[in-house]
């Protein structure tokens, strides 16, 4: 097909035009600022010149040159950071779920063997996981294993953290240590790089309230308070119940308008229990009511708790309001909705069991008492001991035994003070054999029984006359605790009424060689008494004979083991001594050769003798001094001289003499080291000899004891004589 000619000159047009379109010109930002670029160049220039006065803290830090900067090194004397809680990640965080497995299978033995044994692996457990078990044993009241599991991680590096603190506070408080727990306060506050929690002025000062140290607790409300903490309502309630207990109803409504005054308004009920405690101790009965009415009532702004819900219950029980007390218990047990809303405790139940018994309304405190199951709330070893002895001091002791029984169905351990209720009440109702049945079963337990617990079995026993299973019982006491001089004397009236003179001999020989306890005259007098009866009053006098020389023996073999090992100090001394002349005569035999040798070499290779005049050389010259008449020993002395040797003499003489002196220097050394052998030999055969007789003085004993116990008096005085 033909084009027309405007046709085909269009389309030449169009092929002649480029088919991509050149970018638009590039305008920079900077000139939109600015008039012209003369202007914006200015504006460089000024920034120039002040960037070169005030130069930027990055460029300086980087313009400084390498040489100039010094590794600042760490202050290995500075107090370590502990661990944060991200570090619990990978193989750590399996290691402390796996003991916190453990400590929830109630195998503390195992958790804390395991966290010992990680500590030298190569996966450390964390601080973290330290306070948990650290934690569950001050929850099981073994306070020398925390102790000794925290020294274990201390001395293997572990940073302890606030939270190790505190546990180990609490368990100085709960051993009655205050005083302790102060000192460790001290040391935390002054060394530790971290400050006390408010946790732990809260378990310093309950520690402080239930040992009665009332007014050093309010001193630590001053220190807390100073450093800049808050006010804390449970820290109050504290002290508000310390003062409860003295009883200073005065001071408890001053702490409440003071922590008034600094909050506004208290919010936390934790400290209306024992403001309404103040108030009864005032005879205010109705005020106290009226903050039981703000705390609890209606559209009341004050949250309440279960701890908060006891206290209030504890007020009403103890001051005739337990029908009160009743209402707000069954208001607490509706409102009680686990886990969202907790409302009743083991305390709450407690309260109410008191609250019972004070009643005389046993029957409905045990009902009570087995409400604790519906509730999600497992009764502890506390809350069994509490009924129990409620129970036995009423006489109920069936109804006692039957919850012992109870506690070994519900897995829940009874302690000591379980097995010594039950004790006093089987010894009231004449059961001794059901008394000395709980003791044993005690010790099988692997409890420990104090020195309350084996006077009680040994009192109740020899009250029915049962004086042979009663002295088996005290022989035990006696190897295991602290003896005082009531048990013993309990154990002698008892054995003296019952003619066994032999036996009361014997207790007063162990009491004879207790120190720590003293035997009076009253005793003296009724051991005399009963001795003379069966004319053996003699025995008495010999035996303290016996024990005075026994303490005069002790007292000599503790001199002479003083003198003993004064003289072993002084061998040891001389010996060390000895081996330093030793070595300093070898280099002296030592530095005596080689001058001689060189002397000799000297007049040996003198070539012109008749122009040499003379040849100083540093010999040493060899004297021999006086004979001693005792000792017989030739005391040579070397004296550090210049000598003149005439070299016009023979050449044979020269070297006659140069021999002769070597001669004579050599065995002076060697008498000399003959000498110090044989005294360092003599030395060890006396020590030797004394180590021998020390033995032998000890094996002398353990068989004269050994023959004394067989009976074979004869044979044991021939052995000590």
């Amino acid at each position: 097909m033909a084009l027309s000619k405007p046709t085909f000159f269009t389309h030449l047009k169009t092929l002649t035009k480029p088919h991509h379109h050149s970018p638009p010109p590039f305008l920079s930002l900077r000139l939109l600022s600015f008039a012209t670029p003369e202007e914006a160049a200015a504006e460089r220039r000024r920034r120039k010149r002040r960037l070169r006065i005030e130069p930027p803290l990055n460029s300086l830090r980087h313009s400084q040159p390498q040489h100039h900067q010094r590794p600042i090194n760490p202050n290995p004397n500075a107090p370590k950071l502990p661990d944060h809680v991200s570090v619990l990640t990978g193989n750590r965080l399996n290691l402390h779920n796996r003991i916190n497995t453990l400590i929830r299978q109630n195998d503390l033995d195992e958790a804390s063997l395991l966290t010992r044994h990680s500590i030298y692996s190569n996966c450390r457990p964390t601080i973290f996981t330290c306070n948990s078990v650290m934690a569950a044993l001050l929850r099981q009241s073994r306070y020398s294993d925390l102790l000794s599991l925290h020294r274990f991680i201390t001395q293997a590096g572990v940073v302890p953290n606030v939270v190790t603190h505190n546990l180990l506070i609490n368990a100085y408080c709960d051993c009655r240590k205050t005083d302790t727990a102060l000192e460790h306060y001290k040391q935390l506050i002054n060394d530790a790089p971290f400050n006390p929690s408010p946790t732990t002025y809260r378990i310093l000062v309950k520690g402080l309230v239930d040992n009665n140290k009332v007014d050093r607790a309010l001193q630590l409300k001053d220190e807390m308070l100073a450093k800049g903490f808050a006010p804390d309502p449970l820290f109050y309630n504290y002290l508000m119940l310390g003062l409860v207990k003295k009883p200073d109803s005065d001071g408890v409504l001053d702490l409440y308008n003071e922590l008034k005054e600094k909050l506004g308004f208290v919010s936390d009920g934790i400290v209306y229990g024992s403001l309404m405690m103040g108030y009864f101790l005032k005879g205010m009965e109705k005020e106290a009511m009226d903050f039981y009415t703000q705390a609890v009532g209606e559209n009341s702004r004050v949250r309440m708790g279960a701890v908060a819900y006891n206290s209030i219950l504890n007020a009403l029980s103890k001051n005739g309001k337990f029908d009160e007390a009743m209402v707000l218990f069954d208001r607490m047990m509706e409102e009680h909705n686990p886990p969202r809303q907790i409302m009743v405790n083991l305390g709450s139940f407690n309260v109410m069991v008191d609250g019972f018994c004070a009643q005389g309304r046993f029957g409905d405190a045990v009902e009570i008492f087995n409400k604790m199951g519906e509730k999600k709330c497992t009764p502890d070893t506390l809350s069994f001991n509490n009924l129990i002895e409620q129970l036995c001091g009423n006489g109920m002791v069936s109804e006692a035994e039957d919850l012992y029984k109870e506690m070994g169905e519900k897995s829940v351990n009874p302690d000591e003070f379980t097995y010594v209720l039950l004790m006093d009440a089987s010894f009231g109702e004449n059961r001794a054999d059901d008394a000395a049945g709980y003791f044993r079963k005690m010790v099988e337990m692997g409890l420990r029984p104090n020195l309350v617990a084996f006077n009680k079995v040994v009192s109740g026993l020899l009250q029915v006359g049962k004086i042979e299973e009663a002295k088996g019982f005290f022989d035990q006491m006696v190897e295991k605790l602290k003896m005082d001089a009531a048990s013993y004397e309990v154990m002698l009236r008892a054995l003296c009424d019952a003619g066994k003179l032999d036996e009361v001999l014997k207790v007063v020989d162990d009491m004879l060689k207790d120190d720590g306890v003293g035997f009076s005259s009253e005793m003296h007098d009724v051991v005399t008494d009963a001795l003379k009866k069966d004319g053996r009053e003699e025995d008495l006098v010999r035996l303290f004979e016996e024990k005075e020389r026994e303490k005069a023996e002790a007292l000599a073999k503790e001199a002479e083991s003083a003198v003993t090992a004064n003289a072993i100090a002084t061998t040891a001394a001389e010996i060390q001594t000895k081996e330093v002349e030793v070595e300093a005569a070898i280099v002296n035999e030592a530095t005596v050769e080689s001058v001689l040798v060189n002397g000799g070499v000297q007049a040996n290779n003198g070539e012109n003798v008749g122009e040499a005049a003379s040849v100083e050389a540093g010999i040493a010259d060899v004297e021999l001094a006086e004979e001693e008449s005792k000792g017989g020993i030739v005391v040579i002395s070397v004296l550090d001289s210049n000598l003149n040797l005439d070299l016009d003499d023979k050449v044979e003489e020269e070297d006659m003499g140069v021999s002769v002196a070597r001669r004579d220097g050599m065995s002076w050394v060697l008498d000399r080291l003959w000498l110090t052998m044989d005294r360092m030999l003599e030395k060890l055969l006396l020590l030797r000899l004394v180590m021998l007789m020390r033995d032998w003085q000890k094996k002398r004993a353990k068989a004269t004891n050994l023959l004394k116990k067989l009976r074979f008096d004869s044979v044991a005085e021939q052995v000590t004589a």
